[in-house]
């Protein structure tokens, strides 16, 4: 019995929870799960939540977070139509004369697109007419050909796998950190949140 409350990226609700809250609720019917989607840089805490899942370079220093997925490749993708008609960039310095939806930061700040090759890292501030923060708009922007688009790869698989985007600069492709749950150190940890993490953990669902 209980409730835990939970304050999530999109990114993490998707490939993270997504695939393992079936799982959940029919092991743990009893336990009441809220959730809040958002990529906003908040206080968790603050806002009422037992706990958050962010990137492990985001998580906060005065929080225990322990590791929920392995590290994740991030990718450049367009639509087979914008590269037939664009070209295929083939180094991020090209980035400049294309079109790229440029990814609005939880701070409201532009995210630079980054890339590593034999020890050279770059980031790129793409250009763009469109600017988001929705990974679900993005997708259905680049499948539709409006330009560039720089995800997770976990996050573009299944419309690579149907071939309804490639992926350009893959040898500049980065590791970036995984996602992490955080909590208060001076909270006791709910019996639910601690089943999550368990379960999280046993289905593996981007590896660890």
């Amino acid at each position: 019995m209980g409730k835990i409350r939970l304050n999530v990226l999109e990114h993490a609700s998707s490939l993270i929870l997504g695939p393992v809250m079936p799982t959940f609720v029919e092991r743990y019917p009893d336990i009441e799960v809220d959730v809040t989607v958002t990529n906003h840089l908040v206080d968790v805490i603050a806002q009422g939540a037992d706990a958050g899942i962010r990137y492990g370079g985001t998580v906060p220093e005065d929080m225990i977070a322990q590791a929920l997925s392995d590290e994740i490749r991030w990718v450049v993708v367009g639509s087979p139509a914008y590269l037939a008609h664009f070209g295929a960039p083939d180094h991020p310095r090209a980035l400049a004369d294309h079109r790229c939806l440029r990814i609005r930061l939880g701070d409201d700040s532009l995210y630079r697109w980054e890339f590593e090759k034999d020890g050279e890292a770059l980031a790129i501030d793409a250009p763009g007419a469109i600017t988001l923060d929705d990974t679900h708009f993005a997708l259905d922007l680049v499948a539709g050909g409006a330009g560039l688009a720089y995800l997770p790869e976990p996050c573009v698989a299944p419309l690579l796998a149907r071939g309804v985007v490639c992926t350009v600069l893959s040898d500049w492709a980065p590791m970036g950190a995984g996602f992490h749950i955080y909590y208060s150190s001076r909270r006791q940890l709910p019996t639910g949140l601690r089943l999550l993490i368990d379960l999280i953990r046993e289905l593996r669902p981007l590896g660890l």
